[in-house]
This record gives C-alpha cells, sequence and structure tokens, in this order.
C-alpha cells in the first residue's frame, strides 16, 4: 500500500481500511446463483413475468417473450401481451386474470392458453402460473407468475387423442363387421336350409307315387326352382370370393344391351306371373353396343330386376327403360315396391348388408346381389345409382355403361334347340366317384343317343380309354386317391394313339377362378361348374364329339 507525500502542512494522515472481500463474494455468489437460475429457466423453457396493476408496468424475461414471438430487446405491455393470445382464448384468460386481481379470489392465477407469436406467427401453448399480493386496503400492487412452454406436450396429447381415436373407431368397424359377419352367417344358413325344404318334401311325396298329373307337374316345378335358387345363393357368395380377391374376369365382345335385357326378363317373367305384376319395357332399338361381357351384364340386370319383383307387392308395376344419353347407354330399373329408407340408402351396395336381419324378416337372400350389381357395373366403366322417396314409395336403380364409339356386329351365341343336341355316334367316357352323379351324366348322355361307359376311379379312367377308345373324356375333380388333376396329367403322359390327346371336360363344385386355372393347366380344355345345366354339358360334348 502506498502513500502520496505528505505536505508539512499536515501533523498526522489517518487511513481507514475496510475489508469488502465477504461483499465481493456475496456478489459473485449472487450473479452466480442468478445465471443458474437464468440457465435453469431456459433449459425448462420458463419464462417469468412481472405486472405492477397501478402503474401498469410490465416486465418480461427473454424466455417470456420468446413465448410471444417477441426478440429479446422488444418493449411489452399490458395491450401487446392481449395481442399475442389466440384469438379463442383471448377472453378466457383476460377472464383469468381479472379474477387473480380480485382480493376475494385469493390472487391464485392458473390457466394454459395458446399464443400466436407477434412476430413469427407461431403457434404455441403455455402453461401460466402466477400470484397477485394486494396492500391492506386490498388493491392489487404486484402480479407476478411464469409461463412454461407445453406445446410438445399438447402435441402429444392430441397425437394420442387421435390415436386412441383411431383405434376406437377401427375396434367399432371391427366389432361392427363382426356383427354384420354374424348376422350374414345366420342368414347363409337360413337362405341354403330353405330351398331343402320344398324339396325333400316334394321328393318324398313324388316317391310314394299318390300325386296326380298336375300335382307331379308341381312338384316338379317347385324343386327345379328351388335348386335353381339355391345353386344362385353359391354362385353369388363364389362371386363375392371372386370380387373381394379381385379373381373375376370377363370375356370382352359387343354386347347389344336390348337383347341382354329381354333375355334377362325371360328368367324373372315366372316369379313376376305369381305375384301379379306387370313389367313394362321402353327399350330404345338404336341405343348402340356396350363392350363388355354379355353373361355379366345379363346377371346385372337379373339382380336389378329380380330385386324389383322381390320386393314389390302383389299387382305391382316393374318399369324398365333403355335409352342413349351422349355417350353412354342409360339403363333405369323403377318399382312400386317397398321402397329403401333413408338410413339404408348409403349401404344398400354393401356387401353383406340387407335392411333387416331379424328372423322376421318378409324377403329373402344374402344381401349379395347389389354388391356384386355394382362391381361388375364398374368393371365395365360405368356406374349405378340407388334412388328411392323412403318406405312404401318405390325404388329406382340408374346404370350408365360407356358405348362403343361405332356400331359393331355382335356375335353373341344362340341358344341351340333341344332337337339339335345330338350325341348319336358320340363315345363318352365319364369319370366321378359319387354313384349318383354319375349315373345321372350316363343317363343323361345316353338319353341324347352318346355311347357311354361311366367309371368311378382314375386307375378304372386309364384303363378304360386304352380299350374304349372314348371321343371326349368328361371328368370329375374332387375324388379320393388321384384327383381330376392328377388323372388328366396321366392321360396326357400318353400317347396319342392310347388317348393322350382326348378332348376332356372338368366338371367340378369347386367353381373359382383359380380352380379354373388349374384345371386348364392339368391338361383339360374345358371346365363346367357343378350343379350341371344338362343343355350345356351336352352342347359342349356335341362340339367335340
Amino acid at each position: 500500500m502506498t502513500f502520496p507525500p505528505c505536505s508539512e502542512s499536515y501533523e498526522r494522515v489517518l487511513v481507514s481500511l475496510v475489508d469488502i472481500s465477504d461483499r465481493v463474494r456475496t456478489e459473485a455468489a449472487l450473479r452466480e446463483s442468478e445465471d443458474r437460475l437464468r440457465l435453469a429457466l431456459e433449459s425448462a423453457e420458463l419464462g417469468t413475468w412481472d405486472f405492477n396493476p397501478i402503474t401498469k408496468e410490465l416486465k418480461w424475461d427473454e424466455s417470456c417473450k420468446a413465448m410471444f414471438g417477441l426478440p429479446p430487446d422488444a418493449k411489452v405491455t399490458w395491450e401487446s401481451t392481449a395481442s399475442g393470445i389466440h384469438p379463442d382464448d383471448r377472453d378466457r384468460v383476460l377472464e383469468m386474470t381479472q379474477r387473480a386481481l380480485n382480493p376475494m379470489s385469493g390472487g391464485n392465477y392458473t390457466i394454459e392458453y395458446r399464443t400466436v407469436g407477434i412476430t413469427d406467427s407461431i403457434e404455441r401453448w403455455i402453461a401460466a402460473r402466477g400470484q397477485a399480493y394486494f396492500n391492506p386496503d386490498g388493491e392489487a400492487v404486484r402480479f407476478i407468475g411464469t409461463v412454461l412452454n407445453i406445446t410438445a406436450q399438447k402435441q402429444a396429447e392430441a397425437e394420442r387423442e387421435h390415436l386412441l381415436a383411431r383405434e376406437q373407431a377401427a375396434r367399432e368397424a371391427a366389432e361392427a363387421a363382426n356383427r354384420i359377419k354374424d348376422e350374414f352367417l345366420a342368414v347363409v344358413s337360413h337362405e341354403l336350409r330353405s330351398p331343402l325344404n320344398p324339396i325333400l318334401g316334394w321328393s318324398k311325396l313324388l316317391r310314394n307315387r299318390q300325386l296326380d298329373e298336375q300335382k307331379t307337374e308341381l312338384a316338379l316345378e317347385v324343386i327345379e326352382r328351388n335348386a335353381k335358387m339355391q345353386a344362385q345363393l353359391i354362385n353369388d357368395l363364389l362371386d363375392v370370393s371372386r370380387i373381394l380377391r379381385g379373381k373375376l374376369s370377363l370375356n370382352i365382345s359387343p354386347v347389344n344391351l336390348v337383347s341382354t335385357i329381354q333375355a334377362a326378363m325371360e328368367t324373372v317373367r315366372l316369379a313376376a306371373v305369381a305375384k301379379s305384376i306387370q313389367i313394362h319395357t321402353l327399350l330404345a332399338p338404336q341405343v348402340g353396343y356396350v363392350s363388355g361381357d354379355s353373361g355379366r351384364l345379363q346377371q346385372v340386370v337379373w339382380n336389378l330386376l329380380s330385386n324389383a319383383v322381390k320386393f314389390t307387392s302383389v299387382g305391382g308395376r316393374v318399369d324398365i327403360r333403355l335409352e342413349r344419353i351422349d355417350s353412354q347407354a342409360q339403363m333405369t330399373v323403377s318399382d312400386t315396391g317397398k321402397g329403401i329408407s333413408p338410413d339404408f340408402l348409403p349401404y344398400v351396395f354393401d356387401h353383406f348388408r340387407q335392411e333387416s336381419a331379424a328372423t322376421t324378416r318378409r324377403f329373402g337372400g344374402l344381401g349379395l346381389g347389389l354388391a356384386i350389381v355394382r362391381y361388375l357395373v364398374e368393371l365395365h366403366g360405368g356406374t349405378v345409382q340407388a334412388d328411392s322417396l323412403g318406405e312404401g314409395q318405390g325404388a329406382t336403380f340408374t346404370v350408365k355403361l360407356p358405348l362403343m364409339p361405332h356400331q359393331a356386329t355382335t356375335n353373341q351365341d344362340t341358344k341351340p334347340s333341344e332337337l339339335s343336341l345330338n350325341l348319336h355316334g358320340i363315345k363318352i367316357l365319364v369319370v366321378d366317384d359319387d354313384d349318383n352323379t354319375r349315373e345321372f351324366l350316363a343317363f343323361l348322355l345316353e338319353l341324347h343317343r352318346a355311347n357311354v361307359i361311366a367309371v368311378a376311379t382314375a386307375s378304372s379312367a386309364i384303363a378304360t380309354l386304352t380299350q374304349f377308345k372314348p371321343d371326349v373324356l368328361l371328368s370329375d375333380i374332387g375324388m379320393p386317391d388321384v384327383d381330376g388333376y392328377m388323372l388328366m396329367r396321366q392321360v396326357r403322359a400318353l400317347p396319342p394313339e392310347q388317348g393322350g390327346i382326348i378332348p376332356a371336360i372338368a366338371l367340378t363344385a369347386y367353381a373359382g377362378e383359380i380352380d379354373q386355372e388349374q384345371a386348364m393347366a392339368a391338361g383339360f380344355q374345358r371346365h363346367i361348374a357343378k350343379p350341371i345345366e344338362p343343355q350345356v354339358l351336352i352342347q359342349r360334348s356335341q362340339n367335340w364329339g
């Protein structure tokens, strides 16, 4: 320590020394503590604010400003605070602030709200906590608190709620699907069993041979009608299976819709006559042709007409109209039937959907026909629409299909007459392990003057083939030990003189698209699904004989 030179005018010098080490250490510790607090606030995304209700002076730290989208050096006011609050939350925040500044509330302030950045327009969620302090007169003199950025938390909550909602929707959809499936299986069981009752009942009466000619004719008609009904139900199930697997294919050719509609009408005419339902047609003859599958388009018309007849009361009316609208053919099928309720109308084309699945329902069916209609129409590049004013008001179905750009001639096959189906001189080998089916096929073919040998096994077929030298081979697929596929491979391995190139037709209840492909791959040239239409079998056998 040094002192300035002493002047002679001073007799003495007083020096005072104060030790400020503690104060320096305290100030350093305070700065360190403030730095730690600042770092903690920043890392926690926690901001602080201090408001004087009397002077309206407002202080924000940098973190608090950042949550309102303001730079660190921005000046803040009570008014700027309000402008940075999300419009949907502003009134709620102001109401909570006024409540906190009321001495009756105890001064507590807790709220979550959104801010919209004043300069960056970013939306943030913050959780504000504060406390108001009052003088003895109950006047608020200070209002301090913190704000915490909870945007990430809110986003996580929103995502969780979205996932929960999606899971709930998926669960409800699965439950609805299971309920529809259960209802559908119950309906399938009923619908497949129902035709068996009249078939078995009338068959027993026929066996007793106590029916007169008129009753016998009625019995045969009922048996045939119910057998066809059951076959149609099975075909619908198979079609839907193909549709769901994307395996339903079309045989494309020019199609005359007038002929297609007329053919479908013949199929439902008896059902309409039985209910005294009049079918009125207005078919424009020069509509043109569509490019499509004639059989599948006839299936569309048949389904729509069958639906109309089924849901129309005795003495009602069904109208079918065909006209050209620009480059499209438009077909409408309308009826005076029970109509469709507004609640069910959006689901009328869904798979396995019926307006009533109750045991008291008046109308049969699996609820597949209209789903098949929609798929087939869309597969042809068209649209189908259902309209109804409600229950008891009838329904109208409108199908639109694109027309071919130029007129085309159609080479649709005409059905041969019964007299032309003659198998005289044709030798046919039938292979089927089922005794009843084998006997029926042999009887049918012999009825049309074919020379038939029927065997039950593949080994018998190979032995007979080389001796009998048939012109055509008809074989079942599903047989024990050696199935039809393996039999056909064995046949194709034979030399031509022993029957290796014989024309072959697969007869099977496996009527799927894949089964047809397997039959062709094994060596069959044609495929006929069971139950067998006699006319189809005779015609195809005749073409090769």
